[in-house]
């Protein structure tokens, strides 16, 4: 039995326009081809509505208090009183205008893409079917698909969870109000900034984290840090602990930990994120419909039991490079080009950074100093406090932090690096350059540090490898 006719043709459908996938779409459109993208929730996706954005200007907010409380031992007495209202309305209305992507939409529309929003699927080699949210299906036949489906936030299979109305990061940043105290299962980046926030507005709250340790892609020596700074804010955290429970009644939540009930307003579930890859229809392409992660080359083709899937790309959080906006926007530009037939680079993610925007920031590039030695390498490992830099010391109050080194030494490069602290993640850019273009540990030691800046603890971390 043959499928009917499309409804439309295309030279490209994007399916699922998160910032990798709308550039991806913009840039083609604007390139002359025809291009369909398509979303089932907002153009934009995940970041600008519920992730980096929001949450950045929550972030911001929860520092500026903290760095009123140290006043006191710097400049004078000051009284400052929490409000989240300020909050809200910046989220609602400058960085989500309301949750509505009008102006998202109009800006890929006008790059020439058409721009339906529905849920799409793979029907079969060069074919995706679209439904509307009206009920009815169209079908676009395509020279070439790029899915850019994302990730959506994972619920950990506890007895009790299910049907209680925890919050997820959708929820979070959605609140136009505190509650007066909170759980946070899930102690990664998205659990550990959330947490903070809340706290230092007055919630009470409680970190429970599976693992031994907070942000655990890091460095352990980033998370104990972490983790002291948070204990030190009035946080409760709990790591290797077991969430056997949950139950809600009355207007609260009762999560049992480790044999404890720890009763909360709300719970914020962090737990993780769960592709969006189990209604894409792979099977339609000779791909595994349980899988979790789409296998791409350094063109972002994507690959299947035979190799190359003809006329099928994949960029984002479901190749499994790193959930990160960043790296989907990477990818969208090395895809892009390949499209286009253009010369480029192929994708390469030896030097991926990545920063947790607690305070201090938690920032990292390339191998952790664990990864390296499991890579084979003669490690070589430098690191410093930041606190006692000449920059730490005239910061004083919230200068916490270290600088850590990770060097091949049969190369003389660095690998890897880490740096917690006040603008960690801007001064990790200089070590991104570094691990990136394989520039010489010697020549690093021959450049002049600006003093006093906390970058120059670089410089101390250099002397320190060994």
């Amino acid at each position: 039995m043959t499928s009917p006719e499309p409804d439309r043709t295309a030279d490209l459908v994007v399916i699922g326009l998160g910032p990798g996938g709308e550039a991806l779409a913009t840039g083609a459109a604007r390139a002359g081809r025809t291009v369909v993208a398509v979303d089932r929730h907002l153009v934009g996706g995940e970041c600008p509505y519920y992730g980096c954005i929001p949450t950045k200007m929550m972030v911001r907010a929860a520092d500026t208090l903290a760095e009123a409380g140290r006043a006191a031992t710097l400049a004078g007495d000051v009284t400052v009183t929490p409000s989240w209202r300020p909050v809200a309305t910046r989220v609602s209305e400058q960085a989500t205008a309301g949750w509505d992507d009008t102006v998202a939409v109009d800006r890929l529309q006008d790059a020439g893409a058409t721009v339906l929003h529905g849920v799409a699927r793979l029907a079969g080699p060069g074919r995706v079917e679209i439904e509307l949210p009206d009920g009815s299906t169209t079908a676009v036949a395509a020279t070439d698909v790029v899915v850019n489906t994302g990730t959506r936030p994972a619920a950990p299979p506890v007895p009790g969870l299910e049907g209680t109305p925890y919050w997820t990061n959708r929820d979070a940043v959605r609140a136009t109000g505190l509650p007066g105290s909170l759980v946070v299962l899930g102690g990664g980046p998205i659990g550990c900034e959330l947490a903070q926030v809340f706290a230092r507005f007055g919630v009470r709250v409680t970190i429970v984290q599976r693992g031994p340790r907070l942000a655990p892609a890091g460095e352990p020596e980033a998370s104990e840090l972490l983790a002291d700074v948070l204990v030190g804010e009035g946080l409760r955290v709990l790591t290797s602990a077991e969430t056997t429970a949950v139950a809600y009644a009355d207007g609260a939540f009762t999560v049992t930990v480790d044999g404890e009930d720890v009763v909360a307003d709300k719970l914020l579930v962090a737990a993780g994120r769960t592709p969006n890859l189990d209604d894409l229809g792979l099977e339609s392409v000779g791909l595994d419909p349980a899988t979790r992660v789409l296998d791409v080359d350094d063109r972002l083709h994507v690959l299947g039991p035979d190799g190359v899937v003809p006329g099928l790309w994949a960029i984002g959080d479901i190749t499994g490079r790193g959930a990160f906006t960043h790296v989907s926007m990477y990818q969208s530009g090395v895809a892009l080009r390949a499209l286009l037939g253009q010369d480029g680079a192929p994708a390469s993610y030896h030097a991926v950074p990545h920063v947790t925007f607690t305070d201090p920031e938690v920032a990292g590039v390339g191998l952790t100093e664990q990864q390296a030695r499991d890579a084979g390498l003669a490690v070589r490992v430098g690191s410093t406090p930041m606190e006692q830099s000449s920059r730490g010391f005239t910061h004083g109050p919230g200068a916490r932090g270290l600088v850590k080194l990770v060097e091949d030494a049969d190369r003389g490069v660095l690998v890897g690096a880490s740096v917690v602290g006040p603008a960690g993640g801007e001064i990790l850019g200089f070590l991104a350059v570094a691990v990136h273009a394989g520039v010489p540990v010697d020549t690093l030691r021959t450049m002049i540090f600006a003093y006093p800046t906390f970058h120059r603890a670089i410089e101390t971390a250099l002397g320190e490898l060994a």
